[in-house]
């Protein structure tokens, strides 16, 4: 049986290669089987055609999500598994007909916000570690951002996309991003907006309530929960992390498909992660801890790409709007080199991620 550990350096040393080959849009590690845990590890692959990692052979017909696991030749001893999936792309943001997209005051996790033009989901409410009584929108860069820039980008709820205006709907203006890169790695698509009154934000989460906290650390086979603009409430289990993995922005700041490092796969039985659900935060499916920020999907909907909502905590040095430590779950002693579990950013990653600030001269470092 394949150990994590053993499957991720198998993972980094296919993974220049593999990503490069047409129609391969992320390469990973989760279990061989999702439905036998103890079979252990496997590299998982994401495949738009099977012949794009070599496969001739054909999958049975009616699998259920039409996702296809396969059996491919092993490579030293770790076996591998095909996911067939379309292209992960950022999600856009068309009409919705949830309930999550109307206008709430004060606004709470789970709905529509966005600018003029787009809408996404508002993930949580969160502030700075050393400021509790601040709070803040947390979402993805391409929901608050303006094209990936430093340009002013006011924050409607609803978003643009359902019908939010600026003279009626303004709630605030993005006022941190992460800069995402063309020809370099990313790790996360963030973005926070400052409310113009403090009451405009409530800290809690629609459907589920509270958010006492976050965790540090997750693992292949969690199971998750969330609420999204346009999919409503839906659950998820943790298919595969440490993936490399390309997402298509399309013309959104002339980026088209970039790379982003070390993400986590969230499959759902149904659509998980739609058009409109950018933004929107996972959470543990008991304790209501947030876990992951969803910000692409794949093309039918039932593979949610995220990242661990730690990184972003890191990042942006932001806590949970009136959590307490209490409720932060550590992972223990022994998982830093337990590959099963999802890991902090080094402090080598971390430093040449750049929180930036929009100011009247442009960009400056937070």
């Amino acid at each position: 049986m394949t150990n994590f550990h053993k499957a991720y350096q198998i993972k980094k040393r296919l993974a220049g290669s593999m990503l490069r080959k047409r129609g391969v849009h992320g390469i990973g590690i989760g279990l061989k089987d999702p439905a036998h845990p103890k079979k252990g590890a496997a590299v998982v692959v994401y495949v738009n055609t099977l012949s794009a990692a070599g496969v001739k052979k054909r999958t049975k017909k009616g699998h259920r999500n039409s996702l296809h696991f396969l059996k491919l030749k092993s490579t030293a001893g770790v076996p591998i598994r095909i996911v067939r999936t379309a292209k992960f792309h950022k999600n856009g943001t068309p009409p919705s007909k949830q309930n999550f997209k109307g206008r709430i005051r004060p606004l709470i996790g789970g709905y529509s916000i966005g600018t003029t033009e787009e809408s996404g989901t508002a993930g949580l409410i969160v502030s700075p570690k050393r400021c509790p009584r601040i709070r803040n929108i947390l979402s993805n860069n391409h929901v608050l951002a303006n094209e990936n820039s430093c340009r002013n980008s006011p924050t409607l709820q609803p978003g643009g996309a359902d019908g939010g205006t600026l003279k009626r709907d303004l709630i605030g203006h993005m006022n941190r991003f992460v800069k995402l890169h063309k020809r370099k790695v990313n790790y996360l698509d963030a973005a926070t907006s400052k409310p113009l009154r403090r009451n405009l934000l409530k800290p809690r989460y629609a459907v589920f309530g509270t958010v006492p906290g976050h965790v540090c650390s997750y693992r292949v086979g969690d199971r998750f929960k969330k609420v999204g603009r346009t999919s409503g409430v839906v659950t998820g289990i943790v298919d595969s992390i440490h993936t490399d993995i390309q997402v298509g922005y399309g013309g959104y700041g002339n980026l088209g498909t970039i790379t982003f490092k070390n993400q986590s796969v969230i499959r759902g039985q149904r659509p998980v992660s739609l058009p409109g659900d950018s933004g929107s935060v996972w959470l543990t499916r008991r304790g209501n801890l947030a876990a992951a920020v969803n910000f692409a999907g794949s093309g039918d909907g039932r593979l949610s790409i995220s990242y661990p909502v730690e990184w972003f905590m890191q990042v942006f040095g932001d806590r949970v709007a009136h959590s307490r430590s209490r409720g932060i779950v550590r992972p223990r002693k022994k998982s830093k080199k337990n590959y099963l579990f999802t890991r902090p950013l080094n402090p080598r990653i971390l430093s040449k991620i750049k929180v930036l600030r929009p100011s009247r001269k442009g960009c400056k470092y937070k």
